[in-house]
């Protein structure tokens, strides 16, 4: 995928890496403290890297009847775009806080340049991602037992705009717990799978992934 280039000059972006599990409105608190001081020109952009506890989350357009467990984790309305996802140990999460205005403001050729950042950092593991119209996320080929070849989704994304600056963002499935998405009908999509590098036989270290993510950044958004 050609990434589209949404930015009219480079920024200067901090990367920040938390370990541990951090709560999600903890993070969700952070995020929006950290966007308004960029879209009043108090803070510099920022990207961030980390993982939650396990958790389930509604973005602006999920449907109810997809939350098929609403017991089993805790359950978080948010503000990002998109329907239920679930995050947990094991998956990396990238939380872009962007200057969109200073970019283009063209939200289309963002996202489309999130897609393309994803594919490329999975590409560094020799792993093939598409995206499909219709069809949020990065996808991937994935045999099933019976030797048919389905696709699975790898990868999510959803993000919110507040005064021209972007912040939620990716998560890429690199070794969680792939039982836990059963409790809902991820991004709304029913009859797919959902994988994971470590599903795909590739034991990559979060940090080893976190290395191929700034790297890849860069080329797509300066």
């Amino acid at each position: 995928m050609t990434p589209k280039q949404c930015f009219e000059r480079p920024q200067s972006v901090e990367w920040k890496i938390s370990p541990g599990l951090v709560p999600y409105p903890d993070a969700v608190a952070a995020m929006e403290h950290r966007a308004a001081a960029i879209s009043d020109g108090r803070s510099g952009e920022l990207v961030w890297l980390l993982e939650h506890p396990p958790i389930y989350t509604a973005g602006t357009s999920a449907v109810a009847t997809d939350l098929i467990a609403p017991d089993r984790f805790p359950v978080f309305a948010t503000g990002r775009g998109g329907q239920f996802t679930y995050h947990g140990p094991g998956q990396r999460i990238a939380y872009v806080m962007l200057d969109l205005k200073a970019r283009g403001g063209d939200v289309r050729a963002f996202v489309g340049n999130l897609e393309s950042w994803i594919i490329a950092t999975l590409t560094e593991f020799g792993v093939t991602g598409v995206v499909r119209k219709g069809r949020i996320g990065v996808w991937v080929e994935r045999e099933t037992a019976g030797g048919a070849v389905t696709e699975a989704k790898i990868a999510a994304l959803g993000i919110r705009v507040r005064r021209g600056v972007t912040y939620h963002g990716v998560s890429i499935n690199v070794a969680p717990n792939l039982e836990h998405f059963s409790g809902i009908v991820p991004c709304g999509l029913g009859g797919y799978g959902v994988t994971s590098l470590k599903e795909l036989g590739i034991d990559a270290r979060m940090a080893a992934v976190d290395t191929a993510l700034k790297r890849c950044f860069a080329a797509r958004f300066g």
